[in-house]
């Protein structure tokens, strides 16, 4: 079984960053597609960013790109989400997924089996 936890989240103003962090625990993720996701309220959850296994591939979503680098440090089990130029739109729950069969679609959560319990951003104007 595998155990994530997020953290790294706040109240942070438009234009600043925050770096998120998912940390595992239980069997090693190493190998496993890694994902954000993110609900804010009254909205469906959507993705934000995945990395492959390797993290050779990362994806984002078009809202986040240029300003969200997804990445993975194997030795700490921990997969980052650095966020710029934060956006109040950014506001929301960010969710960290695991995916051990590595297939599917990156974008669709459903591939998922693993999640955090999530963790707060609020970006105010």
């Amino acid at each position: 079984q595998v155990q994530l936890v997020e953290s790294g989240g706040g109240l942070v103003q438009a234009g600043g960053s925050l770096r998120l962090s998912c940390a595992a625990s239980g069997r090693t993720i190493n190998t496993y597609r890694m994902g954000w996701f993110r609900q804010a309220p009254g909205k469906e959850r959507e993705f934000v960013a995945g990395i492959s296994g390797s993290g050779r591939y990362t994806y984002y979503a078009d809202s986040v790109k240029g300003r969200f680098t997804i990445s993975r440090d194997t030795t700490k089990k921990t997969v980052y989400l650095q966020m710029n130029s934060l956006k109040p739109e950014d506001t929301a729950v960010y969710y960290c997924a695991a995916d051990p069969d590595n297939s599917g679609s990156y974008y669709d959560g459903k591939f998922y089996d693993h999640w955090g319990q999530g963790t707060q951003v609020t970006v105010s104007s």
